[in-house]
């Protein structure tokens, strides 16, 4: 009582304490982190290639195997490392890039965090072989799982020699959400495309499981877009347009496609400082551009490059650095727009107005000032009342609608919301065609109106998806085969297909590295084209996440059943309404398509008195 406290009376020992937080040791961080950084393949690969354009290669070989789940090999001829960097360049944030956070903000290189390489060590197999010019003999540096195997000097030529065996082998979780061999490497060429494309000078060569796909010489811009997405008979850069502006604040170059060249699968691309990002507000200022000249989800193609200032942005937001933070990005949304106006201006393919020069317009003759105009005379009738009918602006309605207005309450079924879903038979003893796009059947419960172009694709869907499965299709064989040429992309997805494709009745043979011969067509396509039809199934399955073999043929299915539906505005007799109404209640679901599209609608009789 009375006596001072001690404050050590109060301290408790650590040993006695339970030991809640504790460090993570570097095998299990790194793993953690790789999981940011290397999502799949195609984001090693991007690590890897990005890295030997940082040394100054001049020749990029990219070599996978299994999708680059097997292997994902990167050898360049760049200025290679010492035996002490080969080694640190494997520790996490050791990078030769950057040595303080100022450096952020001058970056010119495409590396910088130091993160990449030990996320890849840390879920595979890695082996490097490297050598610079002034050394004798290179280092050769094996390592599992952060763990370092081995290290030993080797001959090898001058540059780096990166090979990444069994991505993922210890995470089993991240192995299992890969998707296909096929999905996984269609992933690995758009990130190698966005790569090339803004490194025209450097020579490229891609393989895949012993085959040649790409094989870029340098060559300018142009020739490179031409390169990668220019495989058909016509010159794919010819629909495009050249960009060109330069203010204080930014340069922009590169090319845009023509309004007339526009389509739903547009080839997009956009880097600032050679490294390419995604920027929805400035995409927002493209499509501005075009405002009033693209039909309805039509987007037009580009290839725009912006050289800013790296004080101006910040590339160290995410972790795949694909996302850019610009200091000013309302005075770049203006330059952009104003660019993209100045050049589909200046190529002739926006329409313009010139009210400058009257020489090549052909106007009337001047009236000189003695001519005298006469005042413009309008003729009133001040007895006529809109409110009360005349002979002369009388119209006979005609009678097959006098008929609808007049028709006596028939006997037909209630038809609820649940349209067609009654596997009985509904007779109609009327249908009519509105604006030859849809099918209008009065009935006592409302009106029914049918879209006829989705109502045939949707009829058309099961007999394409039945083919498919049974494997029998009626074929007609082509007279004069049709070549179709194909993108590397597009080219990887057909042989996917192949086997759906030939299941439903086309014919197909490879003609080129990069065409096929279609031999024969499915029955139903009748005279339309064929190459469309291919295409269109290939770009719908290429915006597509599914990889399940069902998934692929109902994008197969629904692709074909819309080239072979009847067009949009085509004038049907009534016994062809009648005849594909019939087959629509056939369906298993006659309301949406698929995709999720309108099929039928019905107006019930209090939805239409609510409208007067």
């Amino acid at each position: 009582m009375g006596g001072t406290i001690d404050p050590t009376d109060f301290c408790i020992p650590l040993s006695s304490m339970s030991d809640i937080i504790h460090l993570l040791p570097d095998s299990v961080a790194n793993q953690i982190a790789a999981g940011e950084v290397i999502q799949r393949p195609s984001s090693c690969l991007k690590e890897l290639v990005e890295n030997s354009l940082d040394a100054g290669a001049s020749h990029i070989r990219v070599i996978v195997r299994d999708a680059g789940r097997t292997l994902l090999q990167v050898v360049d001829d760049g200025k290679g490392m010492s035996p002490t960097d080969a080694r640190m360049a494997f520790e996490r944030h050791a990078t030769s890039k950057i040595s303080q956070a100022s450096d952020l903000f001058q970056l010119r290189t495409m590396g910088f965090r130091g993160e990449a390489l030990a996320s890849i060590c840390a879920v595979a197999h890695v082996e490097i072989q490297t050598r610079r010019a002034d050394d004798e003999v290179g280092t050769r540096l094996e390592i599992a799982g952060s763990e370092v195997l081995s290290q030993e000097m080797v001959q090898c030529p001058v540059g780096t020699n990166m090979r990444v065996k069994n991505l993922f082998y210890n995470v089993p979780a991240r192995r299992k959400f890969l998707k296909t061999n096929q999905t996984e490497l269609r992933n690995l060429i758009t990130e190698y495309n966005r790569i090339v494309l803004v490194n025209p000078q450097v020579q490229f060569t891609f393989v895949s499981d012993d085959e040649i796909i790409s094989d870029l010489t340098p060559s300018t811009l142009k020739q490179r877009i031409e390169a990668v997405f220019g495989h058909s008979s016509k010159s794919y850069t010819s629909h495009l347009v050249d960009v060109a502006t330069e203010t204080e604040l930014i340069r922009i170059s590169g090319f845009v496609g023509k309004p007339e060249t526009t389509g739903k699968n547009s080839q997009q691309y956009m880097f600032v400082n050679g490294r390419y990002m995604r920027h929805a507000y400035f995409h927002k200022a493209l499509m501005t551009a075009y405002s009033g000249m693209l039909l309805p989800d039509h987007t037009p193609s580009y290839f725009l490059y912006f050289d800013i200032d790296p004080e101006a942005i910040d590339v160290n937001i995410h972790p795949t650095k694909t996302e850019i933070k610009f200091a000013d990005e309302q005075a770049i949304f203006q330059i952009l727009l104003a660019a993209i106006k100045e050049s589909l201006g200046k190529f002739n393919v926006a329409p313009s107005l010139d009210f400058t020069t009257e020489s090549h317009m052909d106007f009337p003759s001047r009236p000189t000032s003695t001519t005298t105009i006469a005042a413009p005379s309008i003729q009133i009738d001040p007895q006529y009342n809109p409110f009360k009918s005349h002979p002369a602006h009388t119209t006979t309605p005609p009678a097959e609608w006098e008929q609808l207005y007049t028709q006596k309450e028939s006997k037909l079924p209630t038809i609820t919301e649940d349209l067609f879903q009654e596997p009985e038979t509904i007779e109609y003893t009327s249908l009519f065609q509105l604006d030859n796009r849809y099918i209008l059947a009065p009935t006592t419960a409302g009106l029914i109106m049918i879209h006829q172009h989705r109502a045939h694709v949707c009829v058309l869907h099961k007999i394409v998806l039945e083919q498919l499965n049974n494997q029998q299709a009626a074929t007609q064989p082509l007279l004069f085969p049709e070549i179709i040429e194909l993108s590397q992309d597009d080219l990887t997805t057909l042989e996917q297909l192949l086997p759906e494709l030939q299941n439903v009745g086309f014919g197909l043979e490879q003609f080129s590295p990069f065409a096929y011969s279609i031999t024969a067509v499915p029955a139903l396509l009748g005279q339309k084209n064929a190459a469309d039809a291919i295409l269109q199934v290939i770009h719908r399955v290429q915006d597509t996440e599914g990889t399940a073999q069902h998934q692929w043929q109902e994008m197969v299915a629904l692709s074909l059943a819309e080239q072979m539906a009847i067009p949009q505005g085509k004038v049907l007799s009534e016994p062809e309404m009648r005849d594909l109404v019939e087959r629509l209640q056939q369906a298993s679901s006659s309301r949406h398509l698929p995709n999720g599209q309108t099929i039928s609608i019905i107006l019930s009789h209090e939805d239409i008195q609510k409208r007067f």
